[in-house]
């Protein structure tokens, strides 16, 4: 079975986000980066899916040149090889750009499976994956927490709300987005390490044309406020303003 797993290079999650001279993106060159931790599931999920039914891994991402540190990762994980969409366009792009970009370097390719993470740890939007089902003429089903490889149809468990779940059949080729806790994370070995080094990365052009369906105007690092309100009359009184208040106005009753 020949599997893709697509992969995102995100800030690392306790770095203090830094907003750039135009407020539309973080510095990058103040930041680190890592693995976006729901593509780590799905690349696991992959690996684990290669080991019991055969074929190959291939990991794919879209970004600038720094994004080959994760692709490095991966391919030290176990996969067998990567896709890598140069362009530093991408490093800030919405989903379709994202998606177009992979789908134009992934089409040719004739995967069976696709897995994303379920989203990003940065923009989290939770479209690229179902974006790129649709543009590589695919089924997809997200929010993916078991995966059942049939003879020709691939069954899942869907997570819903509200502790439910939902079991669903895919015919192949299909696209998967992995919710985390799905599995255990390996971690790339001394050996995994050295054997990367000598595994292919190939290099792809984001499509000539290319523009975003949209854009980020303004980022800024939340504010802190606080305020203060005295809640008057006798105690029965105070009691039921302050539910009403904590109902209605700062939602965290229900």
């Amino acid at each position: 079975m020949k599997i893709a797993v697509c992969i995102k290079q995100v800030p690392t999650r306790d770095w203090q986000p830094r907003v750039n001279d135009d407020k539309t993106w973080v510095r990058d060159q103040d930041a680190s980066f890592e693995l976006n931790e729901p593509d780590a599931y799905a690349l696991e999920e992959g690996l684990r899916l290669k080991e019991k039914h055969g074929g190959e891994v291939v990991v794919c991402s879209a970004g600038p040149a720094r994004v080959g540190q994760a692709l490095r990762e991966a391919l030290a994980r176990g996969a067998d090889r990567a896709i890598h969409v140069d362009a530093d366009a991408l490093a800030t792009a919405d989903a379709f750009a994202v998606a177009e970009s992979l789908a134009a370097a992934m089409r040719d390719e004739q995967f069976d499976l696709v897995l994303t993470g379920l989203q990003s740890d940065d923009q989290g939007f939770a479209q690229t994956g179902p974006i790129l089902a649709e543009l590589l003429g695919m089924a997809s089903a997200t929010i993916i927490m078991e995966v059942d490889v049939q003879a020709d149809l691939i069954r899942v468990k869907r997570e819903l709300e509200g502790g439910w779940f939902q079991w669903v059949s895919l015919s192949r080729p299909a696209l998967l987005t992995i919710q985390s806790g799905i599995n255990q994370l390996r971690y790339a070995t001394l050996k995994g390490i050295m054997a990367a080094k000598k595994k292919e990365i190939r290099k792809a052009a984001m499509p000539a044309g290319l523009a975003p369906r949209q854009r980020i105007v303004s980022l800024y690092v939340p504010e802190k406020q606080k305020q203060t309100e005295m809640i008057g009359g006798s105690a029965a009184e105070a009691s039921k303003t302050l539910v009403r208040k904590l109902r209605d106005e700062a939602r965290v009753l229900s």
